[in-house]
């Protein structure tokens, strides 16, 4: 093996045809590609406005007419887990929430799958959002504390050997806890952090098997926060270097760079330069419609944004931040540009497919050949 590693995340996401339809299409691809996992994040809703997700704007609404219809992930890993006999691949959550889930039940859903799989699966654990806390009456106060108190306790949890757990904590105390699922051969799932700022560095530095950030980031951005995780994990008295350097990233492919730029200048994909902080809007000379200290998409609420709204926003974008927020181009450039992150420390780089985020559906289906492709060559770095 290289050493660099690749997953396929899937948006898990009902279609006309079923909540399992997409799921299979796509796990099917990552399979044909030779991929190391196979992942799902974990929401309540989607991350574009309703007011967006409609014919005018967004082709793969006739696949898919709702985009807040997203399908709970571990019932669907479980559902895959069970089902599929091909290859072996690694399945992981990208990334569950800390605290809308309380960690004890996050500590069973994670057991259980990583038994029923064999010891392949993947925790990967953040924060969370905003969108999905605090409109369904989740305290969204202290979230990186809830964090921190939700990874002790199922660490507690997973270490007690069924014996009863008692822990002082001011959201998450245990009294008398049992958690008898065993290991799977001595191993629990990896803990995958997704963490950006410096608290959560620090965190991820002192309980996490990896590091796996999502947020939009420049790869000297990510070389230097890799370097407080590991200074965080020598402080903790752990090996730095155990800690593997994983990334989330978005990819915008076609068939030719033409139909890449007309895709990316859309208000649909335009969306995504909305959900980046203002600190990268400031970094190309714009200020973020959400205001000077808008902190990116965790502290977003799409839903509650209307037509009007969405486009004065998006027609905002800086064009030089779109090619920020993913890897996209041709095939050729797409390795070229996800060559940098390895050279910048990336080890484990898990991949969504975001080409079909266009008007027109019949040139997003069609780029999901030259996705295949980058798939295979992301292989090869």
């Amino acid at each position: 093996m290289n050493g660099f590693r690749v997953g396929f995340s899937d948006p898990t996401i009902n279609t006309r045809y079923g909540p399992d339809a997409l799921l299979r299409v796509n796990y099917l691809t990552a399979v044909a590609n030779r991929v190391d996992s196979f992942w799902l994040g974990d929401h309540l809703n989607g991350v574009f406005p309703a007011s967006l997700w409609t014919p005018r704007h967004l082709g793969v609404t006739r696949l898919a007419p709702h985009g807040d219809a997203v399908t709970e992930p571990w019932t669907m890993l479980g559902h895959l887990a069970g089902r599929s006999r091909l290859a072996r691949l690694r399945l992981g959550i990208g990334v569950t929430d800390a605290g809308r889930r309380h960690p004890a039940v996050t500590a069973q859903a994670a057991a259980t799958l990583h038994l029923l799989t064999r010891g392949r699966a993947i925790l990967g654990i953040g924060p969370g959002e905003r969108e999905a806390n605090e409109p369904y009456g989740v305290d969204w106060t202290a979230p990186v504390t809830r964090f921190e108190e939700a990874v002790a306790t199922i660490r507690a949890l997973w270490e007690s050997d069924g014996r009863l757990v008692d822990r002082d904590s001011a959201h998450f105390p245990l009294r008398n806890a049992v958690f008898a699922l065993p290991p799977y051969r001595g191993s629990r799932p990896e803990i995958w952090v997704g963490a950006h700022g410096p608290r959560m560095l620090r965190a991820t530095g002192r309980y996490g098997d990896a590091w796996y950030p999502a947020f939009p980031q420049r790869p000297q951005d990510y070389e230097r926060r890799l370097e407080v995780v590991r200074a965080a994990a020598s402080d903790a008295g752990r090996d730095p270097m155990s800690i593997l350097p994983a990334l989330f990233i978005l990819v915008y492919t076609g068939r030719d760079r033409a139909e890449v730029d007309e895709g990316l200048s859309s208000h649909i994909a335009k969306w995504l330069g909305v959900c980046a902080s203002a600190d990268m809007w400031r970094r190309h000379g714009a200020t973020h419609p959400l205001g000077p200290d808008f902190a990116g998409m965790q502290d977003l609420i799409p839903q509650t944004v209307d037509e009007h709204t969405a486009l004065s926003y998006t027609t905002q974008v800086p064009d030089g931040l779109m090619r920020e927020l993913c890897l996209h181009g041709t095939p050729a450039e797409v390795l070229e540009q996800a060559a940098e992150w390895r050279d910048r420390g990336v080890r484990y780089l898990i991949v969504a497919n975001a080409s079909t985020l266009r008007p027109n559906l019949r040139i997003g289906i069609a780029a999901g050949l030259p996705f295949a492709r980058i798939l295979r060559g992301l292989r090869k770095l």
